[in-house]
């Protein structure tokens, strides 16, 4: 049970929460329906994946659907396991309607955060290639993936569990405070290296960086955030 304050009622405990619950669920059948339409020649990822604001692809709508596309199931399967494990403790914690918008805007500020890399990155390249060229080079790139608002999650839980232990290798325990400060190192590192060339870091960074100002934003603004 969750004590809040007089402003909220007493919450029951669950370990699969409606938003986190529907979210699998979602994430699970955005996957089935991409395999199936893809042995029909329709490519979803094409139309529902995050393209750059100039391709030929891109539509506004692309930075909430981008975040129920994966590229392959371990993609999916690693995305939702640290969706559950992190998810369910914040949704009982600040309530279904929070965490959903949390989740949301913090899928979209990465979003955000990686269309503007792109642009900078993009902005280094435009005297190499012919625009012809790198207009062809912008019109395959796409983001997918809920990872950016994973991570979002994971620095929740880092600022409102800080001294949760969470076990390494099942058995190597470090304050979740910790492990999210590394894991940002790690990502923050592997993006200005170029590590793991393509994965999406800087939408990794972009969903915690959103994450920690929405938080300071509703302490600011008293709400149930403790």
């Amino acid at each position: 049970m969750y004590t809040q304050n007089n402003n909220y009622r007493i919450q029951g405990f669950s370990f699969l929460p409606p938003v986190v619950k529907n979210l699998l669920i979602l994430n699970v059948l955005f996957f089935l329906a991409d395999i199936t339409l893809s042995t029909r020649g329709i490519d979803l990822t094409r139309w529902l994946g995050l393209h750059y604001f100039t391709a030929k692809d891109f539509y506004p709508f692309q930075f909430v659907t981008y975040m129920f596309m994966h590229g392959n199931f371990s993609h999916l399967f690693f995305n939702m396991f640290a969706l559950w494990m992190f998810g369910y403790a914040l949704e009982n914690y600040w309530g279904s309607k929070r965490f959903l918008a949390y989740y949301l805007i913090t899928g979209i500020g990465a979003g955000l955060i990686q269309c503007g890399v792109l642009a900078w990155e993009l902005a280094g390249a435009a005297h190499v290639y012919a625009p012809a060229a790198l207009q062809h080079h912008i019109d395959q790139i796409v983001t997918v993936g809920a990872s950016g608002a994973v991570f979002g999650i994971l620095l929740a839980f880092g600022m409102c569990f800080p001294n949760v232990p969470i076990y390494l290798y099942f058995f190597i325990p470090i304050k979740a405070k910790w492990f999210v400060i590394i894991y940002g190192v790690i990502e923050l590192f592997a993006g200005i290296s170029g590590t793991a060339d393509g994965v999406a870091h800087f939408a990794h960074l972009g969903g915690m960086i959103f994450g920690f100002f929405l938080i300071l934003y509703w302490k600011k603004h008293g709400s149930r955030i403790r």
